[in-house]
């Protein structure tokens, strides 16, 4: 069996994914054991159901996978229409995959809340690069930052709405490519938020270091 196939709501996801998970030894960034990975067999996108539609049945899009990976990740924002909130979703989508067959100790489900773009968000020259910015500096100088991010908080008060804004400022045609191009390159050590977070010691429990 493979080791893990993670299960995502939409293209910006995967490139955020694949982003990280194709570093050479990306395993020693996340401080867990290494473990198999290729985006052709182990990333899933919803196509066409996004959120919403992993809420309802992501269970049965990992279904076929209880066979051919030891674990499964599924990964879905907060912020949609009809949304129940974090807590709901996780207890719901839980649920749902321990009915389906899948044991609680093989899957872990991670609600970012509000939004992907809170994971992307650092003050970072691999971040401001890939915003259109010389420096980390002019990134931060920027009327649409400077409304945004409040002094102090960890990132703007509207993740998506803010990177959205900034990208068409700079006329940057927004893509999963720009997820990648981030990912590929930043410290997982910035990133403070508790579901990515939780995300990493999963990862760690399911796949321990190796010590000699």
């Amino acid at each position: 069996m493979r080791d893990c196939v993670f299960l995502l709501a939409d293209s910006n996801m995967k490139g955020a994914f694949e982003g990280f998970l194709s570093r050479e030894v990306f395993h020693r960034g996340i401080g867990c054991g290494p473990f198999q990975f290729d985006a052709n067999e182990d990333l899933v996108v919803a196509s066409g159901d996004n959120d919403p539609g992993l809420f309802t049945r992501g269970h049965e899009l990992l279904r076929p996978y209880q066979n051919t990976h030891q674990h499964a990740i599924m990964v879905l924002d907060t912020a949609w229409d009809g949304s129940p909130g974090a807590e709901r979703i996780r207890d719901k989508v839980s649920a749902n995959m321990l009915e389906s067959g899948w044991e609680r100790d093989r899957f872990h489900v991670v609600v970012i809340d509000p939004e992907l773009e809170v994971w992307i968000w650092q003050q970072n020259p691999h971040v401001a690069t890939a915003l259109g910015f010389e420096s980390v500096d002019g990134l931060m100088a920027d009327t649409l930052l400077v409304d945004a991010w409040i002094r102090g908080q960890a990132k703007p008060k509207d993740p998506k709405e803010t990177l959205e804004a900034i990208l068409k400022k700079k006329r940057i045609p927004r893509s999963s490519a720009i997820y990648k191009g981030i990912t590929s390159k930043v410290s997982v050590r910035q990133c403070q938020d508790s579901a990515f977070l939780t995300m990493l010691e999963t990862l760690r429990g399911w796949f321990p270091e190796v010590t000699l």
